[in-house]
């Protein structure tokens, strides 16, 4: 855990000098948001329409985290150093996962009051609670895919198309969990908390691509 946190420390720390990834996530989001605001031409939208707009920007944001997320290791040496280094490997994707998810959070901190200004109309709301949970979830399950599909996209030429082509299939259980699961809670009269077969079918999801991606991250590091 030593081995990861110095990892996470830096990846904060060259995001917080550089800027260059959750600013492009948010600018992103908004932008989609804006673009869908006068689209659709309507005062305020709900359920279903509402989840699947939110979720899909949210999906695409990220693939721009996941495009980066090695790149430092890559054009700086960082993986033979961290190869030589006497850690475990698995240290790495952790770090890596964590820092995604960190990115991840910050960004819905910004989307979402930006998603309900623009296509919502009045506050979510009571269902904000539930619907924290449910991004939550979502967040793990694009972290740990994200963190996978980045560390094989980045050892090919084309690796900012190799990671949404191979990522984007495997997180579509998880968006239409996420956004089943979110239809509800962003309806005219939402309940307060989204189904709990959601909940499991997204909780189940990050558990096995968790046990996967730490069962294979070491044969992908050393190709």
């Amino acid at each position: 855990m030593r081995a990861a946190s110095t990892i996470l420390r830096k990846d904060l720390t060259l995001e917080l000098r550089t800027l260059e990834v959750v600013p492009a996530m948010v600018l992103f989001s908004v932008a989609t948001f804006v673009i869908f605001h006068f689209a659709l031409n309507r005062a305020a939208i709900a359920g279903q329409l509402a989840a699947g707009i939110l979720i899909g920007t949210l999906l695409f944001a990220s693939m721009l985290a996941v495009n980066r997320l090695f790149v430092a290791e890559r054009e700086q040496g960082g993986f033979d150093g961290f190869l030589l280094a006497p850690v475990d490997r698995t240290a790495l994707l952790v770090a890596k996962a964590l820092a995604l998810l960190i990115f991840l959070v910050v960004l819905e901190v910004i989307a979402v009051p930006a998603f309900a200004l623009l296509l919502l109309g009045p506050s979510i709301g009571p269902p904000l609670g539930g619907l924290v949970v449910l991004l939550l979830l979502a967040d793990i399950a694009l972290a740990v895919i994200g963190t996978l599909v980045s560390a094989i996209a980045i050892h090919t030429r084309a690796r900012d198309l190799i990671a949404p082509i191979i990522g984007l299939p495997l997180l579509i259980p998880a968006l239409i969990a996420t956004a089943r699961g979110a239809g509800p809670l962003l309806a005219t009269h939402g309940s307060g908390f989204p189904q709990g077969k959601w909940l499991a079918i997204l909780a189940l999801y990050d558990l096995v691509f968790a046990l996967l991606s730490y069962a294979v991250f070491d044969y992908l590091l050393e190709d």
